[in-house]
């Protein structure tokens, strides 16, 4: 055979074994599918019964963990907790603290002593105060606004440290809002003013702007009506206090003022004007008492000691002991002790013709003397009874060229009128004010509310 048949006779053997191998694989992996499937059929036993099967309960003692020792691990000074509070009329530092649940020594002692901290010891009924307290009653941190009538806002801040305490006063941030209100005067002009909610600097602001032209004391009616513009100062949603008034209308009896601030918003670089940019400051207030009422003017009358008839060279005005006087117009305080029967008396010298003199007072105010200094509406004395007099009254004089006048009949310097473009800037703002004085219109309110 040749070697060519030979090779194609043994590669065929081969793959004839080959194959008959694998068809005995693939025939013995059928049949144990079959079984699997047979024993499936026939082979599996039903599942027990567990409502049958026994039960073992096995009951074992766990160990309570130690609090005792997790409590001793906590720091309670790590626990820290913020109050606030509104200081209260007559509150004491003791109870203020004591209510933000400050039980604190050192720092009671250091806000006495400390000359900024000691502002907590002044803050008026209302304010709120922030404090920062461990649950032991350690203060760790304050802080409350301070505000008056005039000075800056200021964030007054304590802060413990690892030496004691710290204190600092920064400027606040200041949200200024404007307020309008006006009000019939029933009795007086603060109950007028409570009714409405103006806060009582505001209504003492009117007395000012207005006392040149009217005596709050004698001249107000039942009728007589205000509306009044001012702003009020926030800080983080908090009435801190009232400012200054932006524009006032008093009607008094058959009259009625006007009065427009204009100048500086921050300052006192500025006065108020009537609505044509004519200043309302006189050289000299209608009445020396903010309150009060005539008992004497000038004329002839039966004097009270003496029994005689003659000439009443002044004006009396009856208040109460210790009611306060102010100066009628700048000047220069020509004369300040006794003087016979006026008593305790003070004369005040305005430039080189006009004069005014102010007796019977209980005392003088302090630091008063020759020389001094003194500005319109400034508290030079209080009411008294001293010298020639029946009881507590302000005998006030008007002089010109050293002779007592009546100064109802003297026509005295007014302060000059804006003029040019502080008039034509004055115009432009002046018309956003009359336009809130027509807001506060009780018919235009009414028509408003519809």
């Amino acid at each position: 055979m040749r070697l060519k048949d030979k090779l194609l006779d043994t590669g065929f053997a081969a793959w004839s074994a080959m194959r008959s191998s694998r068809k005995a694989r693939s025939v013995s992996a059928y049949a144990l599918v079959l079984s699997f499937i047979a024993f499936g059929a026939a082979g599996v036993a039903p599942a027990p019964d567990v409502s049958n099967l026994p039960v073992t309960l096995t009951v074992e003692e766990l160990a309570l963990p130690d609090l005792s020792a997790q409590l001793a691990t906590l720091n309670p000074e790590s626990q820290q907790f913020t109050a606030e509070e509104r200081v209260r009329s007559g509150d004491s530092l003791g109870a203020l603290l004591e209510r933000l649940g400050v039980n604190d020594v050192q720092a009671a002692n250091f806000i006495k002593s400390d000359e900024v901290a000691k502002a907590l010891l002044r803050l008026r009924p209302g304010r709120t105060v922030r404090a920062t307290v461990t649950s032991g009653g350690k203060l760790l941190a304050a802080s409350t606004l301070i505000a008056d009538n005039k000075s800056p806002v200021k964030n007054l801040s304590i802060t413990r440290t690892d030496t004691g305490f710290v204190s600092q006063e920064t400027e606040a941030a200041i949200e200024r809002r404007t307020e309008m209100r006006t009000a019939e005067i029933r009795s007086s002009l603060f109950a007028a003013t409570d009714a409405a909610q103006v806060p009582d600097a505001v209504a003492m602001q009117m007395v000012e702007i207005f006392s040149s032209d009217i005596d709050f004391g004698s001249d107000l009616r039942r009728g007589d009506y205000f509306k009044v513009i001012y702003e009020t100062l926030w800080q983080g949603g908090e009435f801190v206090r009232s400012g200054r008034v932006l524009g006032a209308e008093f009607h008094n009896g058959s009259k009625t003022f006007q009065a427009v601030w204009y100048g500086q918003p921050d300052s006192d670089e500025g006065g108020y004007y009537d609505m044509n940019g004519k200043s309302l400051k006189k050289a000299f207030l209608k009445s020396p008492l903010e309150f009060s009422r005539v008992t004497s003017g000038f004329s002839m009358r039966l004097h009270p000691i003496s029994g005689q008839w003659k000439q009443h060279k002044g004006i009396d005005f009856a208040a109460p002991t210790g009611t306060a006087i102010r100066a009628a117009g700048d000047g220069v305080v020509d004369f300040s002790g006794v003087q016979g029967g006026y008593g305790n008396m003070v004369v005040i010298q305005h430039g080189s013709n006009y004069s005014t003199a102010y007796a019977h007072m209980s005392h003088m105010a302090a630091g008063l003397r020759r020389g001094s200094k003194v500005k319109q509406g400034e508290v030079i004395g209080y009411v008294g009874t001293t010298g020639w007099s029946t009881g507590p009254h302000l005998h006030y004089e008007f002089r010109v060229a050293n002779e007592a006048r009546n100064p109802d009949s003297i026509a005295v310097p007014e302060a000059p009128a804006l003029a040019g473009m502080d008039l034509q800037r004055f115009h432009r703002y002046v018309s956003t004010i009359a336009h809130r004085f027509v807001l506060l219109n009780t018919k235009e309110i009414q028509i408003a509310a519809r």
